[in-house]
This record gives structure tokens, sequence and C-alpha cells, in this order.
């Protein structure tokens, strides 16, 4: 049961009334129905080839990136991947063991074992024994002989003598120099200068500045502003009236002539645009379908046919007599490689132990050793015996017996 009111239905349109469509656009006018059709009619047969063109060369550009590009791309990614990489990397290596064998391992043998030790004993050695046990204590008894023979003379001769005499010449010459630069110049500053300056210069000058130079001012001021204010209000009026002119004469038409003519000429090229491109789609998509079923009825299913009743049956012959056979036989001679090669290297390694044993004879087993007495014990009980042989054991007394 509806417990919803019905909607109140205006009365234009319960009685037949023509209603506006849903996309309507108000004040296109009489210009926007004329055009319309033929319009829409010149552009779909206008638009109609390009987008089966454009529909084509889509089914064709998919058709190369699916058989051709993409098989392609994989197969150079695989090819690179494959062989390329691990060429290019086993010619990196080899390039760079070269590299190393010829430039750096010569250079980093004669630096290590031939710069190195000649410039450490024969030069920096000699050297810092030099400094170390002539020119340091030499170097010392200098500084000590020039610290007390002149240094200390020096110093107290200063302190004593000539500190004392350069304060007092310091002094008569501060008041002298006073008394000749600074005090002649101060007063003829304070006395002089000052006074001339300012009841000479200053003083009438700032009666000038108030009493004439400032009511001229503001009389030139106040009549610059009127002739400013009338000339403001002739270009306003200018300004206005241009305006006016301008709207009426230019403004005015232009945005009608766009509104009422431009205007829905756009809308409705544009719209037609769209909808021709729409139908274009649906004609072109009918007629692929239809090249599609005939490439299917004509090409797909005789290839289907062929492929199912005669390439499969051949295929599975194929591979039940020749392929698996192959196969398996092939498995079973690598397995058989495989183990012979596992066998005769066991042999080999064998026998290059059994060389080795006659040649260097069996490997000793490392065995205690005694210590002598006195010396600390080591590991393995009250025995003194050491696990390292040929190294004697260290003294072992606590640092409290030691004092």
């Amino acid at each position: 049961m509806d417990l919803e009111k019905p909607s109140q239905t205006p009365a234009d349109q319960r009685y037949g009334a023509p209603v506006a469509p849903r996309d309507y656009e108000p004040g296109d006018g009489c210009l926007a129905e004329v055009i319309r059709i033929p319009v829409r009619i010149v552009v779909v047969l206008v638009v109609l080839p390009v987008r089966m063109l454009w529909d084509v060369l889509m089914i064709c550009g998919r058709a190369v990136q699916n058989v051709l590009l993409r098989p392609l791309g994989r197969a150079i990614g695989w090819f690179f991947e494959r062989v390329v990489a691990p060429i290019a990397l086993g010619v990196a290596w080899l390039a760079g063991l070269i590299g190393k064998l010829l430039f750096v391992w010569p250079w980093v043998g004669l630096w290590r074992y031939v710069v190195v030790p000649v410039v450490k004993y024969g030069l920096v050695v000699p050297v810092v024994w030099v400094y170390r046990q002539l020119l340091t204590p030499l170097g010392h008894g200098i500084a000590w002989l020039v610290e007390h023979l002149l240094v200390a003379p020096a110093r107290w001769t200063y302190r004593a003598l000539l500190a004392p005499l350069g304060h007092g010449i310091a002094v008569v010459l501060s008041w002298l120099g006073k008394a000749l630069f600074v005090w002649p110049w101060v007063a003829l500053w304070l006395y002089v200068v000052v006074p001339v300056v300012k009841y000479g210069l200053v003083v009438p000058a700032v009666w000038v500045y108030r009493q004439l130079l400032t009511p001229l001012g503001h009389g030139i001021a106040w009549l610059a502003r009127g002739i400013g204010y009338g000339i403001t209000t002739v270009l306003r009026g200018l300004w206005a009236a241009t305006v006016w002119l301008v709207t009426t004469l230019l403004v005015t038409p232009a945005a009608w002539l766009y509104r009422y003519v431009l205007a829905p000429c756009g809308r409705e090229i544009t719209a037609a645009v769209g909808i021709a491109w729409r139908v274009a789609g649906y004609i072109s998509r009918a007629v692929g379908r239809g090249l599609k079923w005939l490439a299917r009825n004509l090409v797909g299913r005789p290839a289907r046919w062929f492929y199912l009743d005669v390439l499969t049956p051949v295929g599975h012959f194929v591979r039940d007599t020749v392929w698996r056979p192959a196969r398996k036989a092939a498995v079973e001679t690598g397995r058989a490689t495989r183990a012979a090669l596992h066998r005769a290297g066991e042999t080999v390694r064998q026998a290059r132990r059994d060389v080795w044993r006659a040649l260097g004879g069996t490997p000793r087993e490392p065995r205690s050793v005694a210590g002598f007495g006195g010396q600390a014990r080591n590991l393995g009980g009250g025995q003194q015996t050491q696990t390292v042989p040929g190294v004697a054991a260290e003294p072992e007394i606590s640092l409290h017996k030691r004092g």
C-alpha cells in the first residue's frame, strides 16, 4: 500500500500541453531549430568514414600489438636475459680480472712490498731517530740558553727601567698635545663658529621659512587642488561618454551576436559531432560484426575443423610413438652419464688423497708438552702441561703476592 500522496500535476501537463525536452536550453530561438537537422545529417556523412577508419586503425593496432609487438618484446627480453646478460657479465668479469692483473695488483704489490718498506725503513725511521735523539735535546738546550741569557735580562730591563720612563714621557706628551691641538680648536668652535652660524644663518633662515615660504606654499597647493579637481571632472565625463559609446556600439551587438547566433550554432555543431560520432560507432560496430561473422564462417570454422580432426590426431601419434620414447632414452642416458662422472670424480679424489699420504705422510695429532718448574699451571688437572707446542706459559702470580 502506497502511503505517499500523489504529486500535484499541473493543468497544462494533464491536458496534453507541450513540455520542453530535458536538455532544452531557453534562448536558442528558431535558428537552432532550422540548422539542427541539416547540420546533423552533414556531420554524420562527414564523420562516418573518419570513425570507420579510426576503428580499423584501432583493430589493426591491437592486432599488431598482440600478434607481433608483444611476442617480439618477450623474445627480445628472453634473449637479453638468457644470452646477452650472461655474456655481458662474463665479459665484464673477465675485463675486471684482466684490469686488476694489469693495472691494480702490480701497483698494489709495488706500493706494499717495495715503496712502503723503502720509505719507512730508509727514510722515516732514520729521520724520526735523528729528530728524537739529536734535534729534540739540541732544541731544548738552545731554548734554555735563550730563555736564561736573553729573554730574562730583557724582561727585567723593560719592567725596571723602560716602563716607568715611558709612562712619564707619555703623560707629558699627552698634556702638550692637548694644549697645542685640542683646546684651541674647541674654544674656536664653542665661542666663534657656533654663535656666528646660529645667529647669522639659522635664525634668519627659520624666520623666512615660517613667515614667507609657508603661506606661499599653502596658496599654491590650494590653487593646484582646484585645477586638479576641474581636470578630473572633465576626464571623468569624457570616460563615461566613451564607455557608453563603446558599450552601445560594440559590446551590445557583439553580445547579442554571440548569444543568439554563435552560441546556438556552436552548441548544435558540438552536439551534432557527438551524436554523429556515436552513430558512426554503431554503424562501424555493425560492419565489424558482419566481417567477423564472415571470417569466422569462412576461415575460423574450417581451420578449427582441420586442427581438431587432422592435426590433433597426427600430433598425438607423433607424441606417443616418437617424442616420449626419445625423451625417455635421453633421460636415461643423462642419468647414466652423471653417475659415471660422479664415480670418476670420486676415484680421482681418492687417488689424490693416496698420493698426498704417500708423499707427506699422515698429519700428526697435537700432544701436550710438560712445562718447567716455576711456570704457571695450565688447564688439564694437576699436571703442568700446555696445549700449544713450542710456547712457554707465563708465570701466574696474583697481584696480592706481588705486593
